[in-house]
């Protein structure tokens, strides 16, 4: 991770201004010095890959949506060299930069596992994926993965994996959903059979298919079940909490380490949160109040070791995330005429 003096952590508890957030990284084989590089457009995608290669139809699957991101990253890495040699080290190599949405072009199953392992492991970020069997969905499944996405598509030369990110990502974290979007350039599977979709779901997967006349994401879910805007929420207000009190750091002089010093931290706790609450990432009571605590420890109640260490670890929050409805059942009845 970027060097810092803070680490947010949020645990998803279920009872009953990032730059880039929706930018997405193409990890792609090319021969010669492994780099990564900024695109604003296929012309200079065009530059390093032919339009004949997995990465440009990658980067034309991202860029042909309608809400397409400014800019994308690829970064390359070479199995016949003797430097970076594989997706997944390419990835680890270019971790911390700026971008949040990983895609996979023409690796293996195992390589798109170890890919998925990393994400995960890293705690945020996420993968992409494209799988055309139930074997490959198992993959994934069987890991229960919170970061990745995974896109069952089992038509040839489709990549929904970067049409998903290319529509969804850069729009405002917590104003959507990722289901019902429409993607172009992406076929709908020929699924009509309720169980059959259902199973689809039941391995961590989304499709796209057709529902009322419109093609559309099936669900909008990561490998373990979770929403992916959830995650995306959760993602943007730790980054975004880091980002604020660490620079809080850097503009005073000093933070002392009394209630004043206290009260500072707690403020752009409180401010992060109360931003989230406006983008539609946290959820509000009937009132509209938003839902959401924080919890500090007075100076007193911390340990000696702790304080002599300048270390300050009394803050804590929890939120309620924002819902969305993906389902209706609605009951009707005739009334006899009088």
């Amino acid at each position: 991770m970027p060097l810092q003096d803070v680490t947010v952590t949020i645990d998803i508890l279920k009872p009953a201004a990032y730059i880039g957030f929706g930018k997405p990284l193409i990890l792609a084989e090319k021969a010669g010095t492994s780099f990564i590089k900024n695109y604003k457009d296929l012309e200079e995608v065009k530059v390093d890959f032919a339009e004949n290669t997995p990465t440009y139809a990658k980067a034309k699957a991202v860029f042909t949506q309608e809400n397409r991101p400014d800019t994308l990253s690829i970064a390359t890495y070479d199995s016949a060299g003797s430097g970076i040699v594989s997706a997944s080290e390419a990835l680890e190599e270019y971790f911390d930069e700026d971008w949040i949405f990983v895609l996979a072009t023409d690796e293996e199953l195992t390589d798109k596992v170890a890919i998925a392992d990393f994400v995960e492991q890293s705690g945020y970020k996420f993968f992409v994926v494209v799988t055309t069997d139930s074997e490959s969905r198992n993959a994934f499944k069987a890991k229960a993965y919170d970061r990745t996405i995974d896109f069952y598509h089992p038509i040839e030369n489709e990549h929904p994996d970067a049409a998903l990110v290319g529509e969804v990502a850069n729009r405002p974290v917590g104003s959507q959903t990722w289901k019902f979007k429409t993607l172009t350039g992406i076929t709908p599977l020929d699924i009509t059979n309720k169980e059959e979709l259902k199973a689809i779901h039941e391995d961590g997967a989304i499709a796209y298919v057709t529902k009322a006349g419109t093609p559309q994401t099936s669900e909008g879910i990561v490998a373990s079940g979770e929403y992916i805007d959830v995650m995306h929420g959760k993602d943007w207000i730790k980054l975004n909490m880091e980002s604020n009190i660490q620079s809080a750091f850097a503009k005073n002089d000093k933070i002392t380490y009394n209630s004043n010093g206290i009260s500072l931290i707690e403020g752009e706790v409180t401010t992060t949160l109360k931003t989230a609450h406006s983008m539609g990432i946290i959820d509000s009571d009937n009132s509209g109040n938003p839902l959401y605590t924080v919890s500090t420890k007075s100076r007193e109640e911390m340990p000696v070791a702790e304080r002599e260490k300048r270390i300050y670890n009394g803050i804590s929050f929890s939120y309620t995330a924002q819902g969305a409805i993906h389902e209706s059942n609605i009951k009707g009845e005739i009334q006899p005429v009088e």
